[in-house]
C-alpha cells in the first residue's frame, strides 16, 4: 500500500488517458470493420451474377487473317 494521501475519491489511482497507440487501433478496427461491411454489400448486389457463367458466352467472334510474312 502507498503512504502517500489520495486525493481521488474512493482511493483508487487515476486513468491515464488512451495513448495515440491505443486511438490508431481503434480507428483501424473501425475501418476495418466499414470495409467488410462495404465489401458484403458489394457481394451481394453482384452475387446473382457471380456463379452464372453460362450467360458470358461470347455474342460475336473476331477472325483475323494469317498472312505469310506473320507465319515467317
Amino acid at each position: 500500500m502507498s503512504t502517500l494521501p489520495s486525493n481521488n475519491p474512493g482511493g483508487r489511482p487515476a486513468k491515464r488517458p488512451p495513448s495515440v497507440y491505443t486511438v490508431m487501433l481503434l480507428l483501424a478496427m473501425l475501418f476495418m470493420l466499414i470495409a467488410v461491411i462495404a465489401m458484403y454489400v458489394e457481394l451481394n448486389r453482384w452475387y446473382p451474377d457471380y456463379y452464372k457463367t453460362n450467360t458470358a458466352t461470347p455474342v460475336t467472334s473476331m477472325v483475323v487473317p494469317v498472312t505469310s510474312h506473320q507465319l515467317a
